[in-house]
């Protein structure tokens, strides 16, 4: 199995899970010209994918969707309350057909040898979730969690016995504070307890869930204003090595260009 983040942070989300025979995207939250030009430098295109798997509808997830569904009718796969939130987006109404494939949050499915199973996780959204995708024939996992504002035991247990995992690391709460552009309340959703991961709670996360098996982590979401790539390698990394997790591989993903892939 491969990974291979297309593109994360605030302004957009997408991640290719794939393998001989399957190829799935986590996200949508590029733009459709950027989906297809980030898979061409990685020589894929938008024939190979077999599938969309949405975490949520708030538009760094789930942009591109409407170019990726009028070129091809790729299966969507998320929950109800996702596809009707997604639906209701005026800006989509009369314009773009989805061919929806919905799942019961907590509920497993498969697309091609990939098992992917779903579980709730703590966000503003309608009815976010994390992923687990599981190669049928190997048992390698990847645990993928882009939007949660605290980890509950849930998402730690679901978390244990990945093989390599896209965590959220989206702020420095120090740079957040301190940050002039963003009103009082929006530094409080962010901060909340449904609004999205910092660097020390991506780090405590990571630190308890690092088994031998676990191989690789890619820190994902990072916030362009409030984060810096090295304060969020920094942090992890320490918390890492205070385990003696040494054999864990760190990156952090690129709003702006795919990561290295990744093969499990």
């Amino acid at each position: 199995m491969q990974v291979t983040i297309l593109g994360s942070g605030s302004a957009g989300n997408c991640t290719l899970i794939e393998t001989d025979t399957t190829r799935l995207l986590v996200d949508a939250g590029l733009s459709g010209r950027q989906i297809a030009g980030r898979l061409a430098l990685i020589g894929r295109n938008l024939d190979q994918i077999n599938g969309i798997i949405l975490t949520h509808e708030h538009s760094d997830h789930t942009r591109g969707l409407g170019t990726l569904c009028k070129a091809r009718p790729i299966p969507v796969y998320a929950n109800r309350s996702t596809a009707e939130a997604v639906a209701a987006n005026p800006e989509w109404q009369d314009r773009v057909h989805v061919s929806w494939r919905l799942f019961a949050t907590g509920s497993a499915f498969e697309i091609g040898d990939l098992l992917v199973e779903s579980f709730s996780v703590p966000h503003d959204a309608s009815d976010p979730v994390g992923f687990v995708v599981r190669h049928a024939r190997s048992g390698v996992s990847v645990g993928v969690l882009t939007d949660l504002g605290h980890v509950t035991k849930l998402v730690t247990e679901r978390m244990r016995t990945m093989d390599a995992l896209v965590l959220e690391a989206n702020h420095d709460l120090k740079l957040l504070q301190e940050d002039s552009a963003r009103p009082w309340a929006t530094k409080q959703r962010i901060m909340s307890r449904h609004g999205h991961l910092s660097n020390d709670a991506a780090a405590t996360l990571a630190g308890e869930v690092a088994s031998d098996k676990l191989r690789h982590v890619f820190l994902a979401h990072l916030s362009r204003d409030c984060n810096r790539p090295e304060l969020a390698q920094q942090t992890v990394g320490e918390k890492l090595r205070q385990i003696g997790a040494r054999h864990v591989v760190l990156a952090v993903a690129s709003q702006d260009k795919p990561t290295a892939t990744v093969t499990l």
